[in-house]
């Protein structure tokens, strides 16, 4: 039996910490020094100058075009320099997406996240870590649970004040903030302040933040089950009420990095909530109404999930050239000629459908559709206590008639 060809192993990716060369072992110098090319971040190089003896190749803009030049040395001793470990939020997670680990060298240094628990005594276990360099802030809303320890990987010096001001605004003000600056460096500081009291200027780019959340009385937690209050929504009445949106996003059970089309999204409150349950989930709101679209982004960023993509323009006509989609959900407009014709034609096959009747009309098409193609059918009737007079009386809401059914 023939043996199988050794790979070459041309790509060295080293970790680098704010100490430069003092932080390496014998062999990342070796490597570094004997290299003909050394991509990294200027930083990077400055840091490594007294190591690298061949050409250096600093990151372009867009980054595509670096990870093209490094493509085009396959097969050529390379090195990559990166900050702490390559692969938790590095750049070896893009590059491992061209590049097999089997022709890789990986040698990690201790990432920031690292670094600032160990400053701090928080064990990485129990604290939750999240990168916000070049990533929307209003990420970090589902994470502000009181009692949680998080680290953040702020953008630049400007990340722990727009932190500070987001939790004061969101009713987290008495959460403790300390910033640590330069981490592992020469130059490496800690602050603590309470986040209603930031005043921290000056601050170094290179910082993480950790927060120890504290909640004010009327703080906005976002509860971690499904059917968030319709209170924390922004909306006009147009909105899948709490109930309904439980059984709801039950129905269309999302799985982990699917997408979801919610067509006549209202407030968007389903695919918020949709991409609430999982960071890999993804969600288009298609709706029509100009005012309802700039509200769903506002909701959107509200509760975390600003990467929710939103659509303005009428079903069917809207649906056209998106992504097709792992599970739909059709809430309004379901009636209109063709929507859910359309909707299940683009569902690829295994995924799910929900919609949801509260007209007649709308009902008699998913009968008709049950009737055809099979499925589940659930007439959902809720009631709740109201005031009547000087006691009390239930009064039921709307009934709603929801079809849920798997494409074969």
């Amino acid at each position: 039996m023939a043996e199988t060809p050794s790979i070459q192993r041309w790509l060295t990716l080293i970790g680098i910490g704010e100490d430069g060369p003092a932080g390496l072992g014998d062999e990342a110098k070796r490597l570094i020094a004997s290299s003909p090319v050394v991509f990294g971040g200027t930083r990077h190089i400055e840091l490594m100058s007294s190591l690298i003896s061949g050409e250096t190749q600093a990151w372009l803009s867009p980054f595509e075009k670096s990870v093209e030049a490094v493509l085009a040395r396959r097969g050529k001793p390379t090195v990559v320099l990166a900050s702490g470990d390559p692969f938790f939020y590095g750049v070896g997670a893009t590059l491992s997406r061209s590049i097999p680990a089997a022709e890789m060298i990986v040698i990690p240094a201790p990432s920031s996240f690292s670094l600032a628990a160990s400053r701090l005594g928080w064990p990485l276990q129990e604290t939750t870590v999240l990168s916000l360099h070049g990533r929307p802030i209003e990420l970090i809303r589902p994470h502000l649970h009181a009692g949680r320890k998080i680290l953040v990987l702020t953008s630049d010096g400007k990340g722990p004040t727009e932190l500070a001001a987001l939790l004061q605004s969101s009713g987290f003000g008495p959460s403790e903030l300390t910033v640590l600056e330069a981490l592992g460096g020469p130059h490496e500081k800690t602050s603590r302040q309470s986040a209603a009291d930031f005043s921290l200027s000056g601050i170094n780019d290179l910082n993480i933040c950790g927060v120890e959340v504290k909640a004010d009385a009327g703080a906005r937690i976002l509860p971690l089950s499904a059917g968030l209050p319709d209170e924390l929504f922004e909306h006009d009445g147009q909105i899948t009420k709490r109930e309904i949106r439980a059984m709801t996003l039950s129905a269309l059970a999302p799985r982990r990095g699917e997408l979801l089309w919610d067509i006549g999204a209202g407030s968007g409150s389903i695919g918020i909530e949709w991409m609430l349950a999982d960071p890999s989930l993804r969600a288009i709101a298609i709706e029509a109404s100009p005012e309802r679209t700039a509200r769903i982004r506002r909701n959107a960023g509200n509760f975390g999930v600003p990467g929710l993509t939103v659509v303005e323009g009428e079903a069917p006509t809207a649906l056209s050239g998106l992504a097709a989609p792992d599970a739909i959900f059709i809430g309004g407009g379901g009636s209109d000629a063709g929507v859910l014709e359309i909707a299940i034609d683009q569902l690829k096959s295994g995924g799910r459908l929900v919609a949801n009747a509260v007209t007649t009309e709308m009902e008699a098409l998913l009968l008709a559709e049950h009737t055809r193609r099979g499925g589940s059918l659930i007439r959902i009737d809720i009631a709740r206590a109201a005031p009547v007079g000087r006691m009390t009386g239930w009064r039921p809401a709307m009934p709603v008639t929801q079809w849920s059914w798997t494409k074969p």
